[in-house]
C-alpha cells in the first residue's frame, strides 16, 4: 500500500497496491499493523457507509468533538466523489485550509481524515456509496458538529455539480469557521 502525506499534517492518501489478472483484482485496503507505522496507533470502532443517489450531492462537513473525536478512513465504493477535509484545530499552521481528492473504485484511493478535521463530500455519479472505517469514537449524538461546506474563508473548490439543494437541513444551517467554537487545538509533532 502507498501512504502518502498531503499539504495538511496528519492527512493522509492511502492506495492499495491491485493484484490483477484476467479475472479482476485483489487488493488489502486495511492492515491494521502498516497503518499504524505509517498514520498512527487508532483503534477503529465502526463501519458505516452511505449512498447518494443524485449526482451533486453535498454531505458535510462533519466532525464528532471530544470525548467522542474520530478519524475516518474514507473510500468509495461505487460511482464517485470528491471527498474533502478541513483543518479546525486551533493553532494549526494550516488551520481553516482543506484538501480534497476523487475518490472511484476505480482509483481505490483512501482519504484518511484524523481527528480534529471537518470531513464532506460531493457525489460526482449517481448512486455513489462512500464507506468509512471510524477511528477514537463511537457515534455521539451530542458531539456531533458541523461546519458550512461553502464557506467562503475556507474555498471550498467544490466540482461544478455541486448542489447546495441537495444538503440536509442540518447542513444548510451549519456555522462557518469564524464562528466555530475551538473543539480541537494543534499538538505538533514530538521529535
Amino acid at each position: 500500500m502507498e501512504i502518502r502525506p498531503l499539504s495538511l499534517a496528519g492527512a493522509k492518501l492511502l492506495t492499495p497496491r491491485r493484484h490483477g489478472d484476467d479475472r479482476g483484482y485483489f487488493a488489502e485496503t486495511f492492515r491494521a499493523d502498516l497503518f499504524a507505522a505509517e498514520v498512527g496507533a487508532f483503534q477503529f470502532v465502526q463501519d458505516n457507509e452511505s449512498l447518494s443517489s443524485r449526482v451533486g450531492t453535498v454531505r458535510g462537513l462533519h466532525f464528532q468533538s471530544d470525548p467522542h473525536a474520530q478519524g475516518k478512513l474514507v473510500r468509495c465504493t461505487a460511482g464517485a466523489l470528491f471527498d474533502v477535509a478541513v483543518d479546525i484545530r486551533a493553532g494549526s499552521p494550516t488551520y481553516g485550509q482543506w484538501v480534497g481528492e476523487v475518490l472511484t473504485p476505480g482509483n481505490g484511493r483512501q482519504l484518511w481524515v484524523p481527528p480534529g478535521f471537518a470531513h464532506g463530500f460531493c457525489t460526482m455519479e449517481p448512486d455513489t456509496v462512500i464507506s468509512y472505517k471510524v477511528a477514537g469514537g463511537y457515534y455521539n449524538a451530542e458531539c456531533d458538529k458541523g461546519l458550512a461546506w461553502d464557506d467562503p474563508a475556507i474555498g471550498i473548490d467544490w466540482p461544478d455539480v455541486a448542489n447546495a439543494t441537495t444538503l440536509s437541513a442540518k447542513d444548510g444551517r451549519q456555522p462557518r469557521l469564524a464562528d466555530l467554537p475551538t473543539y480541537f487545538t494543534f499538538q505538533a509533532e514530538q521529535d
